[in-house]
């Protein structure tokens, strides 16, 4: 008897806890305390006049996004982000010294509506003119008795390159490909024999190309994504046919004519004279780029632009 009183008893206890429990309860959810201490705060910080003022001031910091476009001289140019002010982000920043401070301004980036991959096949001159950024591109079909010490220097001064190397060239010189990609510079197509592109038929600048990418991708497990035409010499065939390869063509907007062995001085004051924002700079491995190059690139830092390959140069991103 005593037994089925204890039973009985734990039966109803079960029954009392069960019917008080509140099954809608969820301890990970914000109660309706902190859900109201929020809104007091986001009210708080509306109210905040640094909070005012850094919403107010954000118009004059932000920039629109720029379209990729097809110039009638440029050809295809790069678009490029624009910005704008996060202001929560900013007043996060700012509120530990109570104060505006542009320099702790924190801003979010808006892609264009237009990039270069919307637009139809078209040969890349140069990249976006409002990006402080510069590329060197080092055509190698010859040379090959300079390109270590030209890679020494480039490390030496932690800039990196875009190397466009011929297909044949690539064949009897697997070591320094592999050196190249090794160390961080971006490996693009410049044809398998160095022919006139614009005097091939249809099939024969298409097999100079696909040649040409099936070796450097056996070398670097990567295939290239930009062609550099020999001697720049290309028409429409060419770049249509680059394009249908997933390349895009890449000329220059600087010449360093360094394969006519210039002095280092004569080099420096043709690059100075013609050095802008998103520029495309032409060098081979030559002397005078392995004796100038050090002085060049440091020339080119001092004047207040980036080095880089040309993935950062032709990206829309800042």
């Amino acid at each position: 008897m005593r037994r089925y009183r204890s039973l009985v008893n734990v039966c109803v206890f079960i029954l009392i806890v069960a019917i008080s429990f509140d099954y809608s309860y969820d301890p990970f959810q914000p109660s309706d305390t902190t859900t109201f201490s929020n809104q007091v705060n986001e009210a708080a910080k509306n109210e905040d006049p640094l909070y005012k003022e850094i919403k107010r001031k954000s118009p004059g910091y932000e920039e629109a996004p720029q379209n990729a476009v097809i110039d009638k001289v440029w050809k295809k140019i790069p678009g490029r982000y624009g910005v704008e002010v996060n202001v929560d982000k900013s007043y996060e920043q700012m509120k530990k010294n109570e104060a505006f401070d542009e320099t702790l301004l924190v801003y979010d980036q808006i892609p264009p509506e237009i990039t270069m991959e919307d637009l139809p096949a078209s040969p890349i001159y140069r990249g976006n003119p409002q990006k402080n950024e510069v590329a060197f591109l080092i055509n190698v079909s010859w040379g090959t008795e300079y390109i270590p010490a030209i890679l020494n220097r480039l490390k030496d001064h932690n800039v990196k390159a875009t190397f466009f190397i011929e297909g044949k060239w690539a064949m009897e010189n697997t070591n320094y490909v592999k050196m190249i990609h090794e160390q961080g510079h971006v490996i693009g197509n410049h044809a398998y024999d160095h022919p006139e592109m614009s005097r091939l038929s249809t099939n024969a600048i298409s097999d100079q190309l696909s040649k040409t990418n099936e070796i450097l991708e056996a070398i670097t497990g990567e295939t290239p994504k930009w062609f550099a035409p020999p001697s720049g010499d290309y028409n429409e065939e060419v770049v249509k046919i680059a394009a249908e390869q997933n390349m895009e063509t890449i000329l220059w907007s600087v010449d360093t004519i360094d394969w006519k062995n210039p002095s280092v001085s004569v080099m420096m004051n043709r690059v100075n004279q013609n050095i802008h924002p998103g520029a495309t700079l032409l060098m081979h491995p030559t002397s005078s780029i392995k004796e100038g190059l050090d002085a060049l690139i440091m020339e080119i830092k001092d004047k207040g632009y980036k080095i880089d390959t040309v993935n950062s140069l032709l990206s829309a991103e800042r």
